[in-house]
């Protein structure tokens, strides 16, 4: 099933992405062409899914979802440009293709990067792409600018950088991922169900609790691939983190000691989602998924 719905929803948020990179001016060409290089080469779209899904899971139509999925991804795709940067993480490949300061040059992935995190909140604010109502949009805006900002994503790259070499505990690893992996993933399940024009205050709740347990297991994942996966299947440069010292799940825990906890988190998710019914089914496939996923 998941495989299905995963092609579908793709298909529907890259459709939804496209008409967002058509270059204003001529002068803007190269710029814009960075922006859709960053976001229409591939990738598996999880964070759309979960907007999709979660606004399912509350009774809602997926065209009041499309311009919370387009968000998610802006943001997903300039996290992942910024992060590939020389002065960042210094990755060659994403997605078995070059980064995008491999393909274009440094400086044009900054702006590229910078265009995509403004891009998103565009969306958001615009009724035309995200048909809500003027205090659901600003709720959206806000959640997303939170996952993405110090107090989120943003904040998780910090203490990243800041932690290489460093023997971390694994509460410690946990905040950090909490912020870099997570935020965005709970923010995701956040819009998706603020999209559906149901949520109420317990259906949030459950649904937050859910996307912390697969935003944790998700970083947990991450961190086995590098192990055992390869650069072909990933996409990416396998083994960087143990190259760069960089703190993980199997280097603290050991591999599998990392995989049952992600495995355990999984299940909690899973448990999360009990009270909802066959329309949540799609919340669960993904939580399969994202621990069960080579790439």
């Amino acid at each position: 099933m998941i495989k299905a719905y995963q092609t579908s929803c793709q298909a529907r948020v890259d459709a939804a992405l496209e008409p967002l990179f058509q270059a204003p001016r001529a002068e803007l060409e190269r710029l814009y062409q960075a922006m859709r290089y960053s976001v229409m080469n591939g990738g598996k779209r999880v964070r759309p899914l979960l907007v999709y899904a979660a606004c399912e899971a509350l009774g809602g139509k997926l065209d009041r979802a499309d311009g919370a999925a387009c968000a998610v991804e802006l943001i997903h795709a300039y996290s992942l440009v910024h992060d590939d940067l020389p002065a960042m993480d210094d990755d060659d490949l994403r997605r078995g293709q070059p980064t995008t300061h491999k393909a274009f040059d440094e400086a044009c992935a900054i702006l590229a990067g910078d265009g995509l995190q403004s891009l998103a909140f565009e969306v958001l604010a615009d009724r035309r792409r995200n048909p809500q109502d003027a205090e659901t949009r600003l709720q959206m805006i806000a959640a997303l600018s939170a996952a993405a900002g110090p107090a989120g994503m943003v904040g998780g790259q910090a203490i990243d950088l800041g932690a290489v070499g460093l023997p971390l505990d694994q509460s410690a690893l946990e905040t950090m991922h909490r912020h870099k992996t997570g935020a965005l993933i709970e923010a995701s399940v956040q819009l998706g169900a603020l999209a559906s024009g149901n949520a109420d205050e317990l259906g949030l709740k459950a649904l937050q609790q859910y996307a912390r347990a697969i935003g944790l297991a998700f970083q947990v994942q991450d961190d086995i691939l590098d192990v055992e996966s390869d650069t072909a299947t990933l996409g990416k440069t396998q083994g960087k983190d143990e190259a760069n010292h960089k703190p993980t799940y199997p280097a603290l825990l050991g591999l599998d000691a990392a995989k049952a906890y992600a495995l355990e988190l999984r299940d909690q998710a899973l448990h999360l989602l009990r009270p909802f019914g066959s329309q949540a089914e799609p919340l669960r496939e993904l939580a399969r998924y994202i621990v069960e996923r080579r790439s």
